[in-house]
């Protein structure tokens, strides 16, 4: 009996899961028009593409919850992390942290002439 509780709990996590990637996948289409299951099987370039399109959206919409915007759905904003994670998660974008370096060195090395008043 124990067994047959065991594959009971386990069909029903499998379950569940699909269940939450087909609410997620549905609503993620609605908010950007992106399928997410392509979007999970793209890599290279279309990869980059697709999360950085996402990253905009995000941006957007912490825009609108940040100015009170009346249209601001905190839904949205959860559901367009999740589907930027997932796609982080699937296959590694590029290093991230390599290119903010490469913006701070960018930085410490630009001219501070145009800091000077007149």
């Amino acid at each position: 009996m124990n067994e047959f509780a065991c594959e009971a709990r386990r069909f029903r996590q499998q379950k569940d899961e699909f269940e939450r990637q087909a609410r997620q996948t549905a609503a993620f289409f609605l908010i950007s028009g992106i399928d997410l299951a392509d979007a999970l099987a793209s890599t290279g370039i279309e990869r980059r593409r697709i999360a950085a399109r996402i990253a905009r959206l995000i941006e957007r919409e912490r825009l609108k919850g940040m100015r009170r915007h009346w249209s601001y759905d905190l839904n949205r904003h959860i559901a367009l992390k999740q589907a930027l994670d997932r796609l982080a998660a699937h296959e590694p974008l590029p290093d991230e942290a390599g290119s903010q370096r490469e913006t701070t060195r960018q930085k410490q090395t630009r001219p501070q002439h145009w800091l000077r008043a007149g």
